[in-house]
């Protein structure tokens, strides 16, 4: 007798590829928590040794005070560059309030000594968000706003100057100028306008804005790139036009462009990228970083580049900027000019050389422009993030060359994260913060590319 089959019953292709993808994460991340639980013994006797130092010498270290010590809100609690702000307000003997989104709750960061509260709030897309931030405000006694934000978070600090302002001062540039500059297209066309090099640009709302695009006389090729924030297709560098018309076109429909999600096609021009971290007042850049940069930025070491400070300083007095502002340029291999990319206007990760400077709160505390504009230390050595050199060294073993430049890094720089005086949250961010995201990502399995420590969260396709 023949057996029926219901053909309903049979999962599809699509199901089937879903579940091996689920089973697959989930085998990922199950073989990442016990990797940190194997290293997890080691990481508690180094802050051990570190507690007991601390301990012994605190007693013999004098802590600076501030002349009118300040009460600094911080957000974005998760990244190491809020930390690495939180350290440098406190040194200068101010006090951090620190503050974070519910979904991470759990970051390590609150467990450094430089933050003297910590609380969560809701999401920045949400109507309770500003309202949060105010109660906290006038709670606390807050005299500054110092926002530490993602890409996606960067226009709903500058809305909350409109609430914060008459209770305290924000370092953030207005949602007006957070739209313009965080438009790469936009920024290009500010940029241009005022002499300034960029690549040539331009705006897609279609892909058959690029199908029907005139290559024949482009001296160089072209990129395209999502204007709004996409922490995956970021990193895609796929030359136009392709081979054929036809993979082209095939390449462009694949991508998620509209009216409501523009991209930018831009000239790309092969060379030496750069990135800055800029904190300016009213248009004066008072603190200023330089470093070579790559598409997963996680190693940072300051470098002398003039001709880009410079690019900076007439954009920033021209705009008559106040904030926080980051930008990415490139050197251009064939003409060796100066290209400027895209600019962020929030606080770059490159933040962290300034780990052993002192002068760093007063970059963001004095209302006038300082007389020298506050730089790394020629003794700031490079700021990297261990775990990530350790996978590097894990995955190319096969390679003595790559082991030994990444030993070589290791060696001469330092953890973004460790500090002597101030350990706790190297092991929390590695042993309580990352574990419990992927213990949540094991109940409600969702795809994930890395952890990206320096960020303090999963990189999960569709994630924040």
């Amino acid at each position: 007798m023949l057996e029926t089959v219901s053909v309903a019953a049979m999962p599809s292709e699509q199901e089937t590829n879903a579940a091996s993808r689920r089973f697959q994460t989930a085998v990922k991340t199950i073989a990442t928590l016990i990797l940190l639980l194997l290293v997890l013994p080691l990481n508690i006797a180094l802050t051990a040794i570190a507690l007991v130092r601390s301990i012994i010498i605190k007693p013999f270290q004098s802590r600076s005070v501030a002349d009118s010590p300040q009460t600094i809100l911080i957000n974005g609690g998760k990244m190491t560059k809020a930390l690495q702000l939180a350290r440098s307000f406190h040194k200068a003997g101010h006090r951090v309030i620190l503050v974070e989104t519910h979904k991470y709750w759990l970051t390590g960061h609150r467990y450094s000594w430089a933050v003297y509260r910590f609380y969560t709030v809701p999401n920045p897309q949400t109507d309770e968000y500003s309202q949060a931030l105010l109660k906290i405000v006038q709670q606390e006694g807050v005299n500054i706003f110092v926002p530490v934000c993602s890409a996606a978070g960067s226009y709903y600090d500058a809305e909350t100057k409109r609430v914060l302002s008459p209770h305290c001062t924000v370092m953030h540039v207005d949602a007006e100028t957070v739209q313009r500059l965080d438009d790469k297209y936009e920024f290009a066309k500010a940029a241009e306008a005022l002499g300034l090099r960029v690549p040539k640009s331009y705006r897609i709302t279609n892909p058959q804005q690029v199908i029907d695009f005139d290559f024949s006389d482009a001296q160089r090729p072209y990129i395209i790139k999502s204007i709004p924030y996409d922490s995956v297709r970021r990193l895609d560098l796929t030359k136009l036009p392709c081979a054929t018309e036809a993979e082209t076109a095939a390449f462009v429909k694949s991508l998620p462009i509209s009216e409501s999600k523009p991209w930018i096609m831009q000239e790309y021009i092969p060379g030496q990228e750069f990135c800055t971290h800029s904190t300016i007042r009213d248009g004066h850049l008072q603190l200023h970083c330089c470093c070579k940069s790559s598409a997963f930025q996680v190693n940072y070491q300051n470098v002398d580049r003039p001709d880009i400070e410079n690019w900076i300083r007439q954009f920033a007095k021209s705009l008559n900027l106040t904030g926080q502002v980051s930008f990415d340029f490139i050197q251009a291999a064939d003409d060796g000019e100066i290209y400027a990319i895209e600019c962020n206007p929030r606080t770059h990760s490159a933040i962290t050389m300034f780990y052993n400077h002192q002068d760093v709160a007063k970059a963001y505390l004095e209302p006038d422009p300082l007389p020298e504009t506050v730089q790394p230390l020629a003794s700031s050595r490079p700021t990297y993030w261990i775990y990530h050199e350790i996978w590097r060294l894990v995955t190319h073993l096969w390679s003595p060359k790559l082991v030994a430049e990444r030993l070589q890094i290791i060696a001469q720089g330092k953890d973004a994260i460790f500090e002597w005086d101030d350990p706790l949250p190297f092991l929390m961010v590695h042993h309580w913060h990352i574990p419990l995201l992927l213990w949540g990502n094991l109940q409600k399995p969702k795809e994930w590319i890395r952890i990206d420590f320096n960020i303090g969260k999963l990189v999960e396709i569709g994630g924040d």
